[in-house]
């Protein structure tokens, strides 16, 4: 068989469809990327995770910009390091300047960094998601609205309701206003309420 010339493997991942992924393994030439979209908990609600390691082979090397990117807590890390290296390839992380070897060999100074890094990322995480809870509490404190603001005013959930009454179908109002099927109805329920 012959040996496998390793590839140069990129995963990329950001919460929301709308975050850019641009700066991520920027300038880093890759064989193959793997981009995900999206906010998930655990690593096994990644698609595109599972598809990268199931796509690794002994001596590729896979690329994440930052451990954060990777995992969101220790302990899906180690795992994931884990998974990876068992499979020979290594995992290489950027931002930390961090590379986690899969070639058998035992490094405790490795695991070590493993460790370190892992628990610093996690210990970062917490802090921001707490910063944040501070933020939302000072602001609804002074009065900031979270959220869309309503479409449909009593005014036009009043016109709503009197054109549905004269026999207007709900799809034409959908349109006439720029609005949902639910928020038609919703404009229709206000008329039973006192």
């Amino acid at each position: 068989m012959k040996n496998h010339k390793g590839q140069q493997v990129g995963y990329i991942r950001v919460s929301t469809t709308t975050q850019n992924t641009d700066r991520q393994l920027d300038g880093i030439e890759l064989d193959k990327t793997f981009t995900e979209k999206k906010s998930a908990k655990t690593a096994d609600e990644r698609k595109e995770l599972q598809a990268c390691i199931e796509y690794l082979r002994a001596g590729d090397t896979l690329n994440v910009h930052s451990i954060d990117r990777l995992a969101r807590n220790l302990a899906d890390l180690k795992t994931l390091v884990t998974q990876i290296n068992a499979k020979g390839a290594n995992v290489h992380f950027h931002k930390e300047n961090l590379i986690f070897k899969g070639d058998g060999a035992s490094d405790p100074m490795q695991q070590l960094m493993l460790n370190m890094m892992g628990a610093f990322a996690e210990f970062e995480r917490s802090i921001i998601v707490e910063r944040r809870r501070e933020g939302v509490a000072v602001a609804l404190e002074k009065g900031v609205k979270f959220g869309r603001t309503a479409k449909v005013t009593p005014e036009i959930a009043l016109e709503i309701q009197a054109k549905k009454a004269a026999g207007v179908k709900v799809e034409q109002l959908m349109n006439e206003y720029g609005i949902g099927r639910q928020t038609v109805y919703d404009a229709l329920k206000k008329q039973a309420q006192p």
